[in-house]
């Protein structure tokens, strides 16, 4: 198991909230993303630079477990861990907790490396490979 993990803060904003000031479900998608694209930059992997390079990384499965609502104005801190060495494809797992340190929600992604010039599933570039196993 990997313990390669990057902590994102983030302020819940008001339009992310419902009627009563919790954050809509859906939102935890783009929550993972951000702690996701943290991961890759702390690393040293510009997700731009990887499109540019003619590589996607759709993600093709998502689940989300909710405990604790989070709230307008919550400082949500999202903790990204990768699952184990990527192949064609990269696991991650994310914890979400608020300013008290109390687990809002947990949750997995699952994402597959893909040319852009042939729209299919490609090994993991070695030189992401190479960036996972220096990294402290």
């Amino acid at each position: 198991m990997y313990k390669l993990s990057s902590k994102s803060t983030i302020r819940v904003r008001y339009g992310e909230t419902d009627q009563m000031g919790v954050v809509y479900h859906g939102n935890y998608a783009q929550y993972f993303e951000i702690g996701r694209i943290e991961w890759l930059n702390n690393i040293g992997i510009s997700y731009k630079k990887m499109e540019e390079e003619g590589i996607m990384l759709p993600v093709v499965s998502l689940s989300t477990q909710f405990k604790k609502p989070a709230l307008f104005d919550d400082e949500l801190t999202i903790t990204t861990v990768l699952k184990k060495s990527p192949t064609a494809k990269i696991e991650f797992t994310y914890e979400i907790h608020n300013q008290n340190n109390e687990l809002l929600s947990s949750g997995d992604t699952v994402l597959v490396f893909v040319s852009m010039k042939t729209n299919r599933p490609i090994k993991c570039p070695e030189y992401i490979l190479n960036l996972i196993a220096t990294a402290d």
